[in-house]
């Protein structure tokens, strides 16, 4: 089936946080994130999230994001590896401990990179590319996308768009909730303090502490669907 790719010119900026050297640094798992989405989604702030949690903790990080174009819609990825000192940009395929994906078919960029028995985390928005809404190209159904994670071998965590609760009245930021999701629900919290990763959450934004708290905490304790 022939869906749509979202065109963007990539430009990549390595940029490697400093880590800080520690003489236990090498008690640290090697732990791979690969994150992908859509422009205004805030995908790189997840990944930048997780960096700055893991360095709090002494923990070697490394954030390596890549956007397409600037306007919302276009294609977001960025890794996230910790546990190393130095290391290059590149997750190989079938070598990312978890996946999260923003964007059902943006999730389908990022299967190849998951490995066996690791965790895919899928909120399930949806935003077709401009071909697909000229009715030029078909958009993936999210049955397709999840198929595919399932032959990757990959444990499937589904995060419906309608688990997003709400905070005096307007929707809690996607990107926090799903961040709380994949430290409470995948082994990504056994890497990171999920105590840790909320205390940052509410002093990274003076304004909004309360709904971003809101929002991690509920993803957090959020049911999701387990494939």
């Amino acid at each position: 089936m022939n869906h749509a790719p979202r065109t963007t010119h990539h430009e990549t900026r390595n940029t490697q946080h400093g880590t800080r050297n520690t003489p236990h640094a090498s008690r640290f798992t090697f732990y791979d994130v690969f994150l992908v989405g859509v422009g205004g989604q805030g995908v790189l702030t997840i990944g930048d999230v997780i960096t700055e949690a893991a360095l709090r903790q002494g923990i070697p990080a490394n954030f390596y994001p890549t956007k397409g174009m600037a306007q919302r819609g276009g294609s977001v990825k960025a890794r996230v590896r910790l546990g190393r000192e130095t290391t290059g940009p590149n997750i190989p395929d079938k070598g990312a401990d978890l996946v999260i994906a923003m964007e059902v078919s943006e999730a389908l960029k990022a299967v190849r990179f998951v490995k066996p028995g690791g965790d895919f985390l899928l909120f399930g928005h949806v935003w077709p590319p401009t071909a697909c809404m000229l009715g030029q190209a078909s958009y993936p159904s999210l049955e397709q996308v999840l198929e595919q994670v399932q032959r990757a071998e990959a444990v499937v965590h589904y995060l419906p768009p309608e688990s997003l609760p709400l905070y005096e009245g307007a929707p809690v930021p996607a990107n926090v909730f799903v961040l709380g999701a994949a430290v409470g629900r995948t082994g990504l919290g056994q890497v990171l303090d999920p105590s840790e990763v909320a205390a940052l959450v509410q002093t990274r934004w003076a304004k909004g502490a309360d709904r971003n708290a809101r929002a991690f905490q509920a993803g957090l304790e959020a049911m999701i669907n387990d494939q």
